[in-house]
């Protein structure tokens, strides 16, 4: 079997820190060839590296690590960590996933690694039981966290002045060498904010990423087209700008 490949994404260094050096003593064969800070950055750096298993915290700021799951859309094997104990039993029960509690537990964990070297000679998980999975976690998760408070006003440079962008009148953002985009009503602006902190910022119902460089206001689809490789291209109201999707956020608009 050729190396086995992971990426590890949570919020919290110490935690992935510990993570890595617990496997790297329990599976000396496995390679760990990222860490992500949050859900955006792992979908991120899983489209880069493909690995074979991704170790994913539920709780993450922004994107978090449901939605990043459906992201990764069963192009490997994932294991959730949480540190609430009935994300790790609903995991078990339906099989689709496995799942570590925190703080890790080096016995749970040599489990973990037993039933992912067996999983690995399968394919990964296509049954209902794995979207089934993630719709509950998803709905437990908005039920335990209350309303965060999203971004409102982006401050932009316009010209040679600054301006306070409302957030409904941005059609799209895109990241653009040290800078990124802001195409709203009024034109165009730049801010030196990342597409990164931006995906953790702004509101998920109505902004969605599409692209690691492109962020959407969704009020401003007009349309879908579909494209090769399970990809596709988004048209835009009153905009004649033609936005990617990469493959990660296709799932997004599956049903426009």
């Amino acid at each position: 079997m050729s190396q086995i490949t992971a990426l590890i994404a949570d919020d919290e260094p110490l935690l992935r820190e510990h993570l890595h050096s617990h496997l790297s003593r329990l599976w000396p064969e496995l390679h760990i060839v990222a860490e992500a800070r949050n859900g955006s950055e792992a979908v991120e750096l899983f489209d880069i590296h493909l690995p074979q298993i991704v170790f994913l915290d539920v709780h993450m700021p922004g994107l978090n690590g449901i939605e990043a799951a459906r992201s990764i859309a069963r192009r490997a094997h994932i294991v959730f960590f949480t540190a609430f104990e009935q994300y790790a039993v609903q995991a078990f029960e339906q099989g689709a996933v496995d799942y570590l509690v925190k703080p890790i537990n080096e016995v749970r964990l040599a489990d973990t690694i037993t039933r992912l070297q067996q999983r690995l000679t399968q394919p990964v998980d296509t049954g209902t039981s794995y979207d089934a999975l993630l719709d509950r976690m998803a709905n437990d998760l908005r039920q335990r966290n209350p309303p965060r408070h999203h971004l409102q006003w982006i401050k932009a440079s316009v010209g040679n002045s600054v301006r306070l962008i409302p957030v409904e009148q941005v059609a799209f953002l895109r990241a653009d060498d040290k800078y990124t985009l802001v195409a709203w009503d009024g034109g165009d602006a730049l801010i030196r904010k990342s597409i990164r902190e931006l995906s953790d910022e702004l509101d998920p119902d109505r902004f969605a990423q599409t692209h690691r460089s492109v962020i959407v206001n969704l009020h401003y689809v007009a349309g879908v087209t579909r494209g090769m490789n399970e990809t596709a291209e988004l048209q835009l109201r009153g905009r004649p700008e033609v936005l990617p999707v990469s493959r990660s956020y296709l799932h997004l608009f599956r049903q426009m």
